[in-house]
């Protein structure tokens, strides 16, 4: 049934309601009056809103019936040896089995009924919401009176939970009684709808589907405007790149099925774009039109150009490497110009959500209610989150002294075990990451694990004694001592220390090895949150913004889901190998189509259908599923500024770095001379050598990248002498005005001083390496010349004089630094974790199902194994991941 929302756009339609109003349901009240409380319908309807103790129970019951459907959707697909054809489980499910769960086939046990494929869980699931929505429809006139009648209860058909409902119901019996003989797919797949029952369900979610409404609502005229052009801006350069590629033979593209490794050179390609690849290899077409296309150019037309050029759009570029020169030059334009344009209507939805936020948050403050629960914003509070109250232990006895050893740490002896632990905890990580290593000698090996083992029983000893000594407070006792076993700090102890016991029991038993327990151990490294408070901070954004958060992240869960399985329906036919064997079942699809919602595209060579289903992805849902994670940042920055006390001194530390400096000079008249002409002051010809200096700067930049290019070695060879020269020239005149520079006033060792700055680095940088290879002709600078000419792009650098910009982010990571503090330190605490769990989860993936590694040693055969060999292998790869790359899925 509909639930109205409860924002500003619909209270005027709850005054029309006949009904007093409550906060579950608008239109509805428990407490009616005798009469009402005596009417089978009111009491009906109550039950279906989960208004009475039945209701709430059959509520529950229901969502265990959707995701009974979804699940029996989800794993049937991997019960399909058509599309898993690798799969040792897909045939596992005989007739019984798929009669009782699944109904992939119209032959297994229930075939007698005549009502093709089914099973007994779907019918049993669609008898009860067809009830279910015969009763809704029976008293949709109790929920608004705009449901009343004929007309009325037409208006609630076409309602949006309405059509839900029917949508998850109604093809089951098409499929079954109308036509039982045909293989309607999307019949099973409408089974996800269902999903959006759970919408109208909770309370909370109304509140967060109004926001995003809200959002829709009050952005409508600035992202319809943006929408436009970003549409415009599409349709021009899908133009520019059918033009630019339309007769590039890299681009032509061929079915594997039909013809694999095709040497697309040999193709040809007619006036109107089409492709012969007969003389590759490849069947032809016949002019009848009865032969399949196999091959065809990618950018054959504007319709199949404008696929590509959204996924440039959106910063993804699967054919980078296929380009011809122009289309390298579009995308270049795409890549700095157009993505920023294109991006408009995310980013404007964004901002308008955070701008929701923003205000509800103040209109909880002006309610007097807090906006956050921020721990340490009052009293002071211990690791398990409650307040402190200063409690010694009983020092005549042991468990009081450990108490006091451990937890008050208020002795030089018990701070020096702090830091030993912390020590312990870093070198029992690096310990970890070393043994990784293949190469490493026996000897080696055998001292790294008894380092390991006994770093672990000090944890353990550890671990003990704090549990030990925690009833010494009161808090900590009888239940107490169980949450405190479950706070932070103390699960962050057993979960890095039970996993490598548990690996060492099973080392002596049975074998194998002890790097899946002994990766926990890197979770110590959250030890070191104490100091930064940074996960601390992270569970107060996600408890102050739970309710947007569970909405929010559930509608990225239901897309997520929605999206695989429709993908998979469309893309498991696939004629390219490669495409089918990504998407045969839902389980195998939801991993790209989770890289698609979050931004990705590895894969491009999809369907008619499924190049629609990504274009949607692209535009809209990728907004959508972005959301909790952009909520997250934004409460996350928000709340470590509120807890910053030293906002005063980053003030005024920005104010000195914003100043400009003094153009008074000091020094005697030498000096300030040199300063004021190459700083361009005092005269016009100072600001004309100053002009020309930079000026000089850009020319040899652009130089020195076109000597980069083969054959273009010595181009305009001469100007560098002359820019060499002049810069020469230039930095001794710098030097010798130093001692008349602001910035050096009242110090002492000037000129040593500004030897060291950043500005004469980057000049010593770009020259000292010319004189040397000049004065020895031989000598290993000489040889690598090459590389030392890249040095002298370091002086487009000294622009920022007149185009600030790493000074602004200079002035940013200041103004910002207890922001990034937090936020680094649980950024590379993660990434330490993760490296150490990809390593374990793939250095024994042997399957060989990856493009060959030169890079890692390996031409044939390569496997993620090859690539996951050690920690450090994982480390870089594990970082390129967490950015939201994903070079290789397989």
């Amino acid at each position: 049934m509909e639930k109205l929302p409860t924002h500003h756009k619909d209270q005027e339609d709850a005054t029309s309601s006949p009904l007093p109003s409550s906060e579950l349901t608008p239109l509805v009240s428990t407490k009616s009056s005798s009469s009402t409380n005596n009417d089978a319908r009111l009491s009906l309807f109550l039950f279906l809103e989960a208004q009475t103790t039945a209701g709430l129970r059959y509520e529950s019951f229901t969502i265990l019936l959707i995701l009974l459907s979804v699940l029996t959707f989800i794993i049937g697909s991997l019960f399909l040896p058509q599309y898993n054809t690798n799969s040792t489980i897909a045939d596992k499910c005989g007739s019984i089995c798929d009669a009782v769960w699944f109904g992939n086939y119209p032959d297994n046990a229930l075939q007698g009924l005549g009502i093709g494929s089914t099973s007994l869980v779907e019918m049993f699931i669609v008898g009860i919401f067809t009830i279910d929505y015969l009763l809704r429809f029976y008293t949709a006139d109790l929920i608004h009176d705009k449901y009343k009648g004929i007309m009325g209860r037409f208006k609630f058909v076409c309602s949006f939970f309405s059509l839900v409902d029917l949508a998850s119901t109604v093809p089951f019996y098409v499929d079954s009684f109308l036509l039982p003989d045909t293989d309607l797919a999307a019949s099973n797949f409408l089974r996800m709808f269902r999903l959006l029952r759970m919408l109208k369900m909770e309370g909370r979610y109304d509140l967060a589907l109004g926001m995003i409404d809200d959002v829709l609502y009050e952005q409508r005229g600035v992202l319809g405007t943006a929408l436009f052009v970003g549409m415009t801006v599409w349709g021009v350069m899908s133009s520019f790149f059918y033009l630019a590629e339309r007769k590039n033979v890299d681009m032509i593209y061929c079915l594997n099925s039909w013809c694999e490794d095709v040497d697309t050179s040999l193709c040809r390609i007619d006036e109107f774009g089409f492709v012969d690849c007969t003389e590759a290899g490849c069947p032809p077409t016949s002019s009848d039109g009865g032969q399949e296309v196999v091959c065809w150019n990618v950018y054959q037309s504007i319709v199949l150009s404008s696929f590509w050029t959204l996924m440039e759009l959106f910063g993804e570029f699967p054919l980078v490497d296929q380009h011809s020169t122009w289309g390298k030059v579009l995308g270049t334009i795409t890549a700095v110009f157009a993505c920023a344009v294109f991006a408009l209507p995310v980013g404007i939805f964004a901002s308008g959500f955070e701008a929701q936020i923003a205000r509800r948050r103040m209109e909880r403050e002006s309610g007097g209610s807090s906006p956050m629960i921020v721990k340490g914003g009052g009293d002071e509070e211990d690791e398990t989150g409650w307040e402190i109250v200063e409690v010694v232990g009983d020092i005549s006895t042991t468990r009081g002294k450990v108490y006091n050893f451990l937890h008050l740490q208020n002795t030089a002896s018990s701070k020096m075990f702090e830091i030993f632990m912390n020590v312990l905890i870093v070198f029992s990580s690096l310990t970890f990451m070393l043994s990784t290593m293949n190469n490493l000698s026996p000897r080696w090996q055998l001292l790294l694990g008894w380092f390991q083992f006994s770093s672990v029983a000090v944890f353990t000893c550890e671990y003990l004694l704090h549990m030990y000594s925690a009833g010494e407070n009161p808090k900590f006792r009888g239940k107490g001592l169980l949450l405190y076993a479950t706070s932070f700090y103390r699960a962050v102890d057993l979960v890095s220390i039970l996993p490598y016991w548990l690996t060492v029991l099973s080392w002596l038993f049975v074998g194998g090895s002890l790097a899946p327990g002994s990766v926990f151990l890197l979770m110590r490294l959250m030890r070191f949150e104490k100091y930064t408070k940074a996960f601390t901070s992270f569970d107060d954004v996600l408890r102050d913004n739970m309710d947007v958060l569970a909405m929010t992240g559930f509608s990225a869960l239901l897309l997520w889901i929605f999206f695989s399985s429709l993908l998979y329906l469309t893309e498991r036919d696939s004629l390219d190998k490669d495409m089918a064997n990504y998407y045969k079942s839902v389980p195998h699809s939801m991993w790209i189509t989770l890289l698609n919602l979050s931004g990705e595209c590895p894969l491009a060579h999809y369907s008619g259908y499924g190049k629609i289903i990504l274009g949607f992805i692209s535009v809209f849902a990728t907004a959508i599923f972005g959301v909790p994670i952009g909520l997250l940042g934004a409460g996350f920055e928000e709340l470590v500024t509120e807890e910053e006390d030293d906002d005063n001194d980053e003030s005024s530390d920005a104010a000195n770095v914003l100043a400009p400096p003094s153009s008074s000079s000091i020094g005697d008249g030498l000096q300030t001379a040199c300063y004021q002409f190459v700083n361009g002051i005092g005269s016009n010809t100072a600001m004309r050598f100053e002009l020309s200096i930079y000026a000089l700067i850009v020319a040899t930049v652009i130089i020195g990248v076109i000597q980069t290019i083969a054959g273009y070695d010595d181009f305009f060879s001469w100007l560098e002498w002359v820019a060499v020269s002049v810069f020469t020239i230039e930095y001794v005149l710098r030097f010798i005005g130093c001692g008349a520079d602001p910035e050096y006033s009242g110090l002492s060792f000037k000129r040593m001083r500004y030897i060291f700055s950043f500005y004469s680095m980057i000049d010593l940088l770009a020259i000292v390496p010319f004189y040397i290879a000049l004065a020895t002709p031989t000598s290993w600078v000489d040889r690598h010349d090459e590389y030392f000419r890249m040095l002298r792009l370091l002086r487009l650098l000294k622009l920022d004089k007149y185009i600030p910009s790493f000074t602004l982010v200079d002035d940013v990571v200041r103004l910002k630094k207890n922001v990034l503090t937090v936020s680094c330190f649980a950024a590379v605490t993660l990434w330490v974790i993760f490296a150490g769990l990809m390593y374990v989860a793939e250095y024994q993936d042997f399957s060989m199902e990856i493009d060959n590694l030169p890079l890692y040693g390996c031409v044939d055969g390569c496997t993620m194994s090859v690539r996951f060999r050690d920690y450090f292998s994982s480390f870089p790869l594990t970082g390129i991941h967490l950015t939201g790359d994903f070079p290789m899925v397989e």
